[in-house]
């Protein structure tokens, strides 16, 4: 791609994303910036308000920056509209990665999350591994089997959970292995529950192996055919994503209390979004699955009680 082509695709990229997502001539403070990605959390992420209060308080900045790099990154991805404007973008975003490790960080994110780095050590290769499924995103819509589907979430997922962990002090590969059954879980559930919205943008996350078995074409999906094999294919990957929960539920055991309540409530509210999929018995084709109010709210409160009574 010559350099005049990248341009034209990037300047037409930004056009479709907020005015701030550009780059500025000149680089905001340390604290310009955190108050730019707190925005981005705390209006882009509904809960993530909510799942702050149970972390330390000095920690709370870097939640910040790792959320809004993530929160770009994937927009970056999956908002522009055009798969090579979306690459051009993504080329350029690897790019402001690779200065923030050479402390010459422009964008607010990354000014931000420079800081993150360095107070926690954290290397590049998880928010580069970030990036790789995005720009996958942009030409793979299909996976032969299951490994492939869990090797997208080895970029696309995991990753995050690494990140947090590293922020949280931790980096030995027994909590690694355990989170990535955790963020692999959720990533599933995530597509599990959006195979319709999934299917708009022409990505289809069964791994094509298991619709075969269980008699599911392409075409079911399509139109929106709840039928008994469809019923049965998703029972399947329903009970897949909770053992990988499951799997991984041992890690709130191994880490501090603040991030084990973190993360028994994204690990029960994952949980609790299989069990919306098997209330409506399977049929994600007709509504998306979701958690009521009144069960979100259980469960904050469930979250609560441990923290004031481990107090």
């Amino acid at each position: 791609m010559n350099i005049d082509t990248s341009n034209e695709l990037i300047e037409k990229g930004w056009a479709a994303l907020p005015a701030d997502y550009r780059i500025p001539d000149h680089p905001p403070t340390l604290e310009e910036a955190r108050a730019w990605c707190r925005r981005l959390a705390e209006t882009h992420y509904e809960n993530f308000h909510v799942s702050s209060w149970f972390l330390p308080r000095r920690l709370r900045p870097h939640f910040h920056a790792i959320y809004a790099y993530c929160r770009v990154s994937d927009d970056l991805g999956d908002e522009v509209g055009n798969p090579e404007q979306s690459l051009a973008l993504l080329d350029l975003w690897g790019e402001e990665l690779d200065a923030c490790y050479r402390g010459e960080a422009r964008h607010p994110v990354f000014v931000a999350l420079a800081e993150t780095i360095c107070a926690c050590d954290i290397p590049k290769e998880p928010f580069a591994d970030l990036l790789v499924a995005f720009r996958q995103d942009q030409t793979v819509t299909r996976f032969p089997t299951m490994a492939d589907v869990l090797g997208y979430c080895r970029y696309s997922a995991n990753p995050v959970g690494r990140i947090i962990l590293y922020a949280c002090g931790y980096r030995d590969a027994e909590r690694f292995a355990l989170s990535d059954q955790t963020c692999s879980a959720l990533q599933l559930t995530n597509f599990w529950q959006d195979v319709r919205v999934d299917y708009a943008k022409n990505r289809i996350y069964f791994p094509l192996e298991d619709m075969s078995r269980f008699g599911v074409d392409e075409a079911t999906i399509a139109n929106a055919r709840f039928t008994p094999q469809f019923h049965e294919l998703m029972r399947y990957e329903v009970d897949y994503a909770r053992a990988m929960f499951h799997a991984g539920l041992p890690l709130i055991g191994k880490v501090d209390r603040e991030l084990a309540l973190d993360l028994d409530l994204f690990s029960r509210g994952g949980l609790e979004i299989l069990r919306a999929i098997e209330r409506q018995d399977y049929n994600v084709l007709r509504a998306r699955p979701a958690i009521s109010k009144t069960r979100k709210a259980s469960l904050l409160l469930r979250a609560l009680a441990q923290k004031w009574t481990a107090a």
